[in-house]
């Protein structure tokens, strides 16, 4: 009678499936011999060569950066999230000891810049800093994307809360949530609400609250928030979503009247300001806010994304730079990778939904 035919070592047979393929195991035993549960010498040599990843990627977040680091901002200078880019690539530049250039490559709602960044090279010297819109809502405002936010970038620091305002004209009898009810209950199908453009939080936070409000508004897009602030003043529209900061001179003046903020928490700009929320809006689109992120193309090393998001966040800690975030409407958090990619997964079912609802679509 022959031996009996050599089969993989216990590891292999149980691990096979999952990383190995069929017949590699070097170390054999016989069948029925369970002396074999130990790792084979195949499975010694794959950790080892993990090993020597995890210190080359160690090594690459100690040496880095070694040229000039690119922050792509796919919006045109002197915006939010420009100032937002400059602000922090002016405080990390002497912890890193290279030089930041902010690269503007506005166009397409975000997604020229973006792209840019998802086909660089993964060496964590061209970043892009965005918003929520290019890096989350895109995905489902457009049909064919150059590029999948979820498979071709990395989150690495969600920079800055950025929840938005509703308010109304000066004229319009409203002071809170229970009096637009009413006062949208009365004029149903007759108002209208602004927004900085199709596809825009502020248009989908407004469609939502048409829709659960059994409102009937007609949407108004602008081309930015300059022109949407301009005819709320003006009383061309009624009421609107709109950027913290763009309100604040309009409130102060008593030209706009604040009626609520998105979000979980009252923003230090306005303590006195409720959010939509505390006032019985509980729906996830009311809860969640827009943000400021950086991204790099996803196959960046892990030690080189870590290092980013701590000097991101010993910037953002800053004393001056808190301050300036807050004066744009904005609550600086500096949220590492995996506190931003439980963020991001937490608001993209929210968004899917709210951008469905709406119909709207940018192609």
């Amino acid at each position: 009678m022959g031996a009996p035919a050599p089969i993989a070592c216990d590891w292999c047979l149980d691990r096979r499936e999952e990383i190995f393929p069929p017949g590699f195991c070097m170390t054999r035993r016989s069948q029925g011999d369970k002396s074999m549960s130990k790792p084979c010498a195949h499975f010694i040599r794959r950790g080892l060569w993990a090993a020597a990843f995890f210190l080359a990627g160690a090594t690459q977040a100690q040496t880095y950066p070694v040229r000039t680091i690119t922050l792509v901002v796919p919006y045109p200078a002197g915006g939010g999230t420009d100032t937002v880019a400059r602000i922090v690539a002016e405080k990390m530049r002497p912890a890193l000891g290279q030089n930041i250039v902010i690269d503007n490559r506005g166009g397409a709602s975000g997604i020229v810049g973006t792209d840019m960044v998802a086909k660089a090279a993964p060496d964590g010297h061209t970043l892009v800093v965005s918003l929520s819109t290019s890096l989350l809502i895109n995905k489902f405002l457009f049909k064919k994307l150059p590029y999948d936010p979820q498979k071709d970038l990395m989150m690495v620091s969600q920079i800055a809360l950025a929840p938005i305002m509703l308010v109304v004209n000066e004229k319009v009898p409203v002071r809170n949530v229970a009096e637009l009810k009413t006062y949208l209950a009365a004029n149903k199908g007759k108002l209208s609400y602004g927004s900085w453009g199709i596809g825009s939080s502020a248009h989908l936070t407004g469609a939502h609250l048409s829709k659960v409000l059994d409102a009937d508004m007609t949407h108004v897009p602008y081309k930015g928030g300059a022109p949407l602030i301009q005819d709320l003043v003006g009383g061309q529209i009624p009421l609107s979503f709109v950027g913290i900061a763009e309100a604040k001179p309009f409130i102060d003046a008593g030209k706009l009247r604040p009626i609520g903020i998105t979000g979980e928490t009252r923003v230090n700009f306005f303590p006195n300001v409720p959010t939509l929320a505390e006032q019985g809006l509980q729906d996830d689109v009311f809860r969640i806010v827009g943000w400021i992120g950086l991204a790099a193309p996803a196959a960046t090393p892990k030690a080189i994304q870590q290092r980013i998001a701590d000097e991101v966040r010993a910037a953002v800690r800053l004393p001056d730079v808190r301050a300036r975030f807050e004066s744009f409407g904005m609550d600086p958090v500096a949220r590492g990778p995996e506190e931003f990619a439980a963020a991001y997964r937490k608001d993209m079912p929210v968004w899917q939904q709210v951008v469905k609802a709406s119909g709207a679509t940018l192609d």
